[in-house]
């Protein structure tokens, strides 16, 4: 981990700065990443806008939308943009090689429903994102922060399920996986205490793996150390 020191401090314009779930790992990057990066980015990437998107405008239609977050190196999202093309894509990622990566496959393959964003996907989320755009929000392997003193720093809170809640439209799905079983167990808590959200697993539990989401080399890695990998599927109410 290296780039941004994390600090609890507040700044000077909030009683509370909010505690990032995420450093940025900026790690090796290919020259194709690193040209992906500077010569797609104008047709692939948003930048900050000053107001919440329009969305129908940066996709040229108004098609079902599907926002993942931390789309590490991109595998469930390309798939699912070449398999779906009645369907629009938002990956937000901060590791920037991931991006870079996205961004040339996606223009090798000639997708023109995937957008990708290397910002804060909290913020995204609450800034960027118009209410009820959204039809699927993705939440796969997000880092567990498996030290108890970093359990806070988890991505799946309560104070993040407004959020949630507010970009989904009616009927919308959140899909959510972890191979860590504390977390997991922290995220059903945390899910099942939202009146706007409905599980749609047997008994209210966990979910079957989909059929859209392709074995990612997180889940590979945790079934080697012997790692159950544990789903959630709730829809907007």
């Amino acid at each position: 981990m290296n780039d941004l020191p994390m600090s609890d401090a507040p700044p000077t314009d909030s009683p509370l700065r909010r505690i990032r779930s995420y450093v940025r790992r900026e790690g090796r990057m290919t020259d194709g990443q690193r040209d992906a990066l500077d010569a797609l980015w104008p047709r692939y990437g948003i930048d900050v806008p000053d107001a919440p998107l329009d969305l129908p405008g940066i996709f040229g239609r108004d098609a079902p939308r599907v926002f993942e977050i931390g789309f590490g190196n991109g595998d469930h999202l390309l798939a699912r943009a070449a398999s779906e093309p009645q369907h629009d894509f938002i990956g937000v990622e901060v590791h920037r090689p991931g991006c870079g990566r996205v961004m040339m496959q996606a223009s090798q393959q000639g997708l023109g429903n995937l957008r990708v964003s290397s910002h804060d996907a909290v913020e995204v989320l609450r800034d960027w994102i118009p209410a009820g755009s959204l039809s699927e929000i993705v939440i796969y392997f997000p880092d567990p922060w498996h030290k108890s003193r970093h359990n806070k720093r988890r991505l799946v809170q309560p104070h993040f399920m407004p959020l949630v809640t507010r970009a989904l439209h009616p009927g919308g799905l959140l899909r959510m996986a972890t191979d860590w079983a504390p977390y997991a167990a922290h995220m059903l808590e945390v899910v099942s205490a939202v009146d706007e959200l409905r599980n749609l697993a047997p008994e209210g539990g966990y979910a079957p793996r989909p059929d859209t989401r392709p074995k990612t080399r997180f889940e590979a890695r945790g079934e080697r150390l012997g790692h159950e990998v544990f789903d959630l599927l709730l829809e907007r109410r």
